[in-house]
């Protein structure tokens, strides 16, 4: 297996950073889903780590499972995106 095979496809990255900023509760079960990803906590990780998206985790029961989303008051031209997301940083309207 390549080592590409280990980490996120950039659609999914892009689609991750895309549904935050439209002010979207997304679990794995919606990745899932949408995308047919199966690496949103290692995404949210990164985007979390090495970009510092302030990103919340809310936990539901009975499963535990995790949703995750961005504060209404996160300021999107604040925000450092990866490469594959890097699109979504410009401003609408913006050149």
């Amino acid at each position: 297996m390549k080592s590409d095979d280990y980490y996120s496809k950039g659609t999914q990255v892009h689609w991750t950073c895309k549904a935050l900023l439209d002010q979207r509760e997304i679990s794995h079960a919606t990745e899932i889903r949408e995308v047919r990803g199966w690496r949103l906590d290692a995404i949210i990780h990164r985007l979390k780590s090495d970009y510092g998206w302030p990103i919340q985790t809310r936990y539901r029961s009975p499963d535990n499972v995790a949703f995750y989303s961005l504060p209404m008051e996160t300021d999107r031209s604040a925000l450092r995106f990866p490469p594959s997301a890097s699109a979504l940083g410009k401003l609408e309207g913006a050149e």
